[in-house]
């Protein structure tokens, strides 16, 4: 079978290669062509575009890169009918994604999107567009089910590829001594940093999570790198503070943190399932702030607390950030009772979120699917 598939960030290039991966165990032929990263190109097949190529973040930058955003499109498009797939997977990165969707259909490319965009938050409208020109949703909240049935869109639930991905990596992670060793840290506790994985995430945010620093002597603080970045971006913002950084080892500084300050997305949901007490910090540029409050209509901005339905973490958002993260941060570091309590509800968390086993449930939907077609 011949599989299309799209994925404009990270997050979207992690899960769909374990996707891949469960695909060609149950279709010896499957020949990929994808819009993606690294670990999807591990799996084989043909990269067209890398998604560090098409991540533009926030009204600015889009129009500062509009002209290779519409040669994107046309790319994409021309691509799609010269590889004629058997089916269109589209992952996430909905300003992209939908409309080529829209494209698939009218040319009667079979098109699934696996990980809903978040639609949920802002743009609700979209699920118009998604129950006339997609197929079949896959989602990874269970919330997201009862969502899409007031628009009369049944959907499937397949668990979230999370829980996958960090149960595979849990048994390759370095013990305590060869992290600290290795990434050359001391003895003190850590308190790790996640600040996003786009340019403009990590210039506006990180800043405000630095003011902690030189504020707890006793700690040490270390950074994530995202990525498809490197020290060039962080080495400016962080100037001579005693930070760390470390690259491709998230999952290991989760593992070995005592608490964590992340900025809103997944790394709340890793965060929390790799049991660090968490702080939850987001800040944009103030007038798209100022737009972004009228349309989107949640009562939490992390995935932790969307998921519960209650705030088990604390969500500082744009102003009085230095103050307010303190404050949190204080209480986080010397209060057992308060950080047992968000432990607790992480296990409550868990329970929701169900068994692993996204990525293979997906993909016998997909290959079940085809090979039904194909007979």
């Amino acid at each position: 079978m011949k599989y299309y598939i799209i994925a404009g960030e990270a997050s979207g290039d992690l899960h769909t290669s374990n996707l891949m991966k469960e695909i060609k165990l149950l279709d010896s032929n499957a020949e990929f062509r994808f819009w993606g990263g690294d670990l999807m190109q591990s799996e084989g097949g043909t990269l067209v575009k890398h998604y560090r190529d098409l991540a533009f973040m926030g009204m600015i930058e889009v129009l500062q890169n509009i002209w290779s955003i519409k040669q994107n499109f046309k790319i994409c498009k021309f691509d799609l009918l010269e590889f004629m797939p058997d089916i269109l997977i589209l992952v996430d990165y909905p300003g992209f994604n939908l409309r080529i969707a829209k494209f698939a259909h009218e040319n009667q490319i079979k098109t699934y999107y696996y990980i809903s965009p978040k639609i949920w938050a802002w743009k609700k409208s979209r699920a118009w567009k998604i129950k006339r020109n997609i197929d079949k949703m896959f989602v990874i909240f269970p919330f997201e089910k009862d969502f899409y049935k007031t628009y009369d869109y049944p959907v499937e639930y397949v668990g979230n590829p999370l829980l996958d991905e960090i149960e595979k990596k849990k048994l390759l992670l370095q013990n305590s001594s060869d992290f600290i060793l290795n990434n050359k840290l001391n003895e003190k506790p850590i308190i790790a940093l996640l600040a996003g994985s786009r340019k403009q995430e990590i210039s506006i945010i990180l800043p405000e999570m630095l003011k902690m620093v030189n504020q707890y002597p006793d700690y040490q603080f270390v950074l994530a790198g995202a990525p498809s970045f490197n020290m060039e971006i962080y080495q400016p913002i962080i100037g001579n503070l005693p930070v760390k950084v470390v690259f491709n080892q998230t999952y290991d500084l989760l593992k070995h943190a005592h608490t964590a300050i992340v900025t809103s997305g997944t790394a709340t949901l890793e965060a929390a399932l790799f049991n660090i007490p968490q702080i939850v910090v987001y800040k944009m540029i103030q007038f798209q702030y100022d737009i972004g409050k009228y349309f989107i209509k949640v009562k939490f901005f992390s995935l932790v607390n969307i998921i519960m339905d209650k705030e088990i973490v604390k969500e500082l958002l744009q102003n009085n950030l230095e103050q307010l993260i303190k404050i949190e941060l204080d209480r986080l570091l010397n209060d057992k009772i308060y950080r047992n309590q968000m432990l607790d509800n992480y296990k409550l968390l868990k329970d929701k979120l169900g068994e692993i086993g996204a990525s293979k449930r997906t993909a016998e939907i997909i290959v079940h699917d085809l090979k039904s077609i194909v007979k």
